[in-house]
């Protein structure tokens, strides 16, 4: 397991934050990735974002780009 990742300080933003940071970078420089349960995504999801749910993430974090900065929701 990489537990260096859970160690690496990051960011809280709030929801205004998000959009000017989104707003201030072209789309697909960054990765939007939604944590929540597949049927929550289904119901509702963010364009363009990812599906991993949070139990899953440990084992797909190799599917993430590490060259680009990603938002969790």
């Amino acid at each position: 397991m990489k537990w260096k990742q859970f160690l690496t300080p990051v960011k809280n933003m709030d929801a205004d934050e998000v959009r000017v940071f989104m707003g201030s970078l072209p789309e697909g420089s960054y990765t939007l990735l939604d944590v929540r349960q597949p049927k929550e995504y289904e119901k509702e999801h963010l364009p363009g974002s990812i599906l991993i749910p949070l139990p899953q993430l440990t084992g797909k974090l190799a599917e993430l780009d590490p060259e680009k900065p990603v938002i969790v929701y």
